[in-house]
């Protein structure tokens, strides 16, 4: 076996969409732009491309460093590389920043050709069928007919699931990682609540506040502090953190006194300077409006008969933000739908943010069914 790699330096790239996309919410962008990056080599018949989609605070930086001194790699670099479960010595993988983003692909603080300022409040909403029509539209570009896996976590799960809804011919396998086929009403009441911190935030300005050369930090980094809590598990939370006081004694005021204060107020402030609040607004209202049965009578194994894919569903035993309740559901509506699905719940201490781990046994399975995926491509 390869002893696992890094993919090195990697550069991003941009494609540029002068056709116009009708989106869900009625509205038309006339032209877009979508930033992405690849890692390994696209086989003669184009048969062994992989799509990374990134979940809410993702984006196209996926694997490798932008230069030898960077300290931090991409997202999910523990993941892609020679010899790694996503082995790019054997697939050409694909990782993009989505339409509404904040890393360089069209969103909120690109510049609206109709007015020469910032889109702003005037961005539309974007749902996860949008993305997958753009991302359809960039595999055009690149002459991919056909992935040989769409994998996602998360936000990311909803869009391998909608792919094989789209474009059912187009997928041969869809991993679906910590996701969920809908989200859930507490679920939907978190994500206000981060909403709310930044509609409220008096650097908001309606959501123009590029303008108004500021930027609502305040209510981005609350918005964060409370997801970051989601994506932990209380066990982890209490095995890292405990109790433990950052001078050793109550202080009795309201400033930072515990550790676990310290790493949220940490995690939001560095937060607020590298998101967009505008997108974090959109991404969100993706999640909430993602629900593939309600154009089936709620009925998830209808939305999910037309598929032709095989897939993966992989849940973590301690994620209450996606439960592996949620993942079964989709398995359950794959099976009534007579569909190929494999299983997998990891037990892992890390909640939701188990995905993004390193762990042996999510790997292991990773590796097992990437291999069996690698195979089917070389007979």
């Amino acid at each position: 076996m390869t002893q696992p790699q890094s993919v090195g330096v990697v550069t991003a790239q941009k494609a540029v969409f002068d056709q116009p996309i009708s989106l869900a919410c009625g509205t038309t962008l006339p032209r877009y732009e979508l930033v992405y990056e690849t890692y390994g080599q696209l086989n003669a018949d184009k048969s062994n491309a992989i799509l990374i989609c990134h979940a809410l605070s993702g984006n196209h930086h996926v694997a490798g460093k932008y230069a030898e001194t960077d300290k931090a790699t991409g997202w999910w670099d523990n993941m892609i590389g020679p010899g790694k479960p996503i082995d790019t010595n054997r697939f050409f993988v694909i990782g993009l920043n989505n339409l509404g983003g904040c890393h360089g692909s069209t969103g909120p603080s690109s510049i609206d050709p109709e007015t020469g300022k910032p889109y702003g409040s005037r961005f539309p909403l974007v749902l996860v069928r949008d993305w997958v029509e753009t991302q359809a539209r960039l595999a055009d570009s690149l002459g991919i007919d056909r992935f040989a896996a769409i994998i996602g976590g998360s936000l990311g799960g909803m869009q391998a699931l909608r792919w094989t809804i789209s474009h059912p011919q187009r997928v041969r396998h869809a991993l679906v990682i910590a996701s969920a086929p809908k989200l859930t009403a507490q679920n939907i009441a978190f994500n206000d609540v981060a909403r709310q911190a930044i509609l409220t935030d008096p650097e908001f300005h309606g959501g123009d506040y590029y303008e108004h050369g500021t930027v609502p930090r305040r209510g981005l980094r609350l918005a964060r502090m409370l997801g970051h809590i989601t994506y932990l598990s209380d066990d982890g939370m209490g095995e890292k953190f405990g109790r433990l006081l950052r001078s050793g004694e109550y202080k009795y005021g309201f400033d930072v006194e515990f550790e676990i204060e310290s790493y949220l107020r940490y995690q939001g402030d560095k937060f607020s300077t590298l998101f967009d609040a505008n997108t974090y607004l959109l991404m969100t209202k993706a999640l909430d409006y993602f629900d593939p049965s309600r154009d089936y009578e709620g009925d998830l194994s209808k939305a999910l008969a037309q598929t032709a894919a095989k897939f993966l569903v992989v849940s973590f035993t301690t994620d209450w933000r996606f439960s592996p309740s949620r993942s079964r559901e989709i398995v359950k509506a794959l099976l009534d739908a007579r569909k190929d699905v494999s299983y997998a719940e990891i037990e892992s201490q890390h909640g939701h943010d188990a995905f993004l781990m390193e762990d042996p046994a999510y790997h292991g399975v990773m590796r097992a069914y990437l291999n069996r995926i690698a195979e089917e491509i070389a007979r």
